[in-house]
C-alpha cells in the first residue's frame, strides 16, 4: 500500500530516535541497520510506519534538528545504502518510512549559510531572515520557541538573523523563490543541478 493509499488517520505510527534505539554494530549509537533488523517486531506490534526523528548530518546543538547536509546521512547512523535498504525491506513488510525533514532552517555551520554570512551582497544572502536593528537593539520583539529573543547578532556582518528555535538553527527564508526550488530540487532527488 502506498502512502497516498495509506489510511493516514487510522495508521499507527511508531516515532524512532534512531540514535538510542538499536545499536547493530556495537558502538554505543543506535544506527539504521539497527532499525532494519527491527521491523519484524514492528510489525508484529501492528506498525503501519515508522517516523525516523533527523538522521542527517549534524553538529547537534539541538539533538539532530541543526543539519548541515540534507542529502546525506550521518554516518553515526549508516550509510546512504543502509537508508535504501530500510527502505526496502520496510516496504516489503507493509510499513511506511516517514523522515523528519527539518526544512525549516539548517544548522549554522551548513555551507548555505556560511556563504549568507560571508557579506551582505552574497548569492544566498536573502536565503536567510536577516535584518538591521533597530537603534542599538534587535529588529523586532519576537521570542524563540526556547525561550530569549528570536534574533542573533551575527558580528561578521552587523545584522542581526532570524533563528525561531537555537541561534545554532538560522530559519531559512521561505519567501525567496530561489530557497523553494533548491528545497525541492533535494526533494525530488535531482541534485546535480543543486549546488
Amino acid at each position: 500500500m502506498t502512502g497516498a493509499q495509506r489510511d493516514w488517520p487510522r495508521s499507527v505510527i511508531y516515532q524512532i530516535y534512531v540514535r538510542s534505539f538499536r545499536d547493530s554494530d556495537g558502538d554505543g549509537i543506535g544506527d539504521l541497520p539497527g532499525v532494519t533488523e527491527s521491523l519484524p517486531y514492528l510489525r508484529d506490534l501492528g506498525m503501519d510506519a515508522v517516523w525516523l526523528s533527523p538522521i542527517h548530518p549534524s553538529p547537534d546543538a539541538d539533538l539532530g534538528y541543526d543539519v548541515t547536509d540534507y542529502v546525506s546521512v550521518d554516518p553515526r547512523f549508516g550509510s546512504l545504502a543502509d537508508l535504501d535498504f530500510l527502505l526496502a525491506r520496510a516496504h516489503a513488510a507493509g510499513i511506511a518510512v516517514i523522515l523528519d525533514w527539518v526544512v525549516n532552517h539548517t544548522s549554522d555551520r551548513h555551507p548555505w549559510f556560511a556563504e549568507a554570512r560571508a557579506s551582505r551582497t552574497n548569492r544566498r544572502r536573502d536565503w536567510y531572515v536577516f535584518r538591521p536593528g533597530r537603534g542599538s537593539g534587535r529588529p523586532t520583539n519576537w521570542r524563540s520557541m526556547f525561550g530569549g529573543s528570536a534574533w542573533h547578532y551575527d558580528e561578521g556582518s552587523g545584522e542581526w538573523y532570524l533563528h525561531t528555535f537555537l541561534p545554532a538553527r538560522p530559519d531559512l527564508n521561505w519567501r525567496n523563490e530561489q530557497v523553494r526550488e533548491a528545497i525541492e530540487v533535494i526533494r525530488t532527488g535531482s541534485m546535480a543541478s543543486e549546488s
